[in-house]
């Protein structure tokens, strides 16, 4: 599907996770806040920026903005602390539903670490709806290369013209075309569209219900 016409049947969907699984995103700007003022010292978080690398590995992101390393301990901290207030996108639930009883087979691949994201979805109760849980932390290149993507096909035991990604981040389309899967760009997070839609992705969804539509027949070219 790389070349934006379906090759086959989708038989696997990999999504992100944030801000197309789980709205952290509120979550996501206090541990940021909390994790910059204890290293950094005062003065304003720069969580705007910060927030247009998301897809990213964490360390990635703190390379790319100039700022140290040591900013991530406090920051998972205080993200484990306030896992409690993460919760699912409405539609998501019903979706994931949706796909597992057609027999599409699930996974996540996040630019969280592996333990942070699976102990999120264990806690939010549906880790089980996917086979494979993949963190950024547990491949050797992050989004936007496709190793991780690469890892949830191998995992899964499909094809690349089987499978498509669905993400909310420029990074999470780059590395599903990288992996020569579908891109699927989701639109009902906190994500500006713009970045996204000029990527010109495979599909664009408005809520999760979008995606069951796509998969059977297999998915058009939307063009934007």
């Amino acid at each position: 599907m790389a070349d934006g016409s379906p090759a086959g049947a989708v038989r696997a969907v990999v999504f992100d996770l944030d801000g197309v699984v789980v709205d952290s995103f509120d979550v996501m700007r206090r541990a940021f806040q909390v994790a910059y003022a204890e290293v950094m010292g005062d003065g304003p978080a720069p969580f705007e920026e910060y927030s247009r690398h998301l897809g990213r590995y964490f360390p990635d992101i703190m390379r790319i903005m100039g700022l140290p390393p040591e900013i991530e301990e406090p920051f998972v901290r205080e993200s484990y602390r306030l896992a409690g207030e993460v919760t699912v996108f409405d539609g998501v639930r019903p979706l994931l539903d949706g796909l597992r009883r057609r027999g599409l087979r699930l996974a996540v691949a996040t630019g969280k670490s592996g333990p942070r994201a699976r102990s999120l979805l264990a806690g939010l109760g549906i880790a089980g709806h996917f086979e494979h849980i993949i963190g950024s932390d547990e491949v050797a290149r992050p989004k936007p290369a496709p190793d991780i993507v690469e890892r949830a096909l191998d995992l899964l035991g499909v094809r690349p013209d089987e499978a498509v990604m669905v993400g909310d981040a420029v990074t999470d389309l780059r590395s599903a075309r990288a992996a020569r899967v579908g891109a699927i760009a989701a639109l009902w997070g906190e994500s500006d569209p713009a970045p996204l839609l000029a990527e010109r992705p495979d599909a664009v969804l408005h809520r999760p219900a979008d995606l069951l539509g796509l998969l059977t027949p297999p998915l058009p070219r939307v063009r934007t």
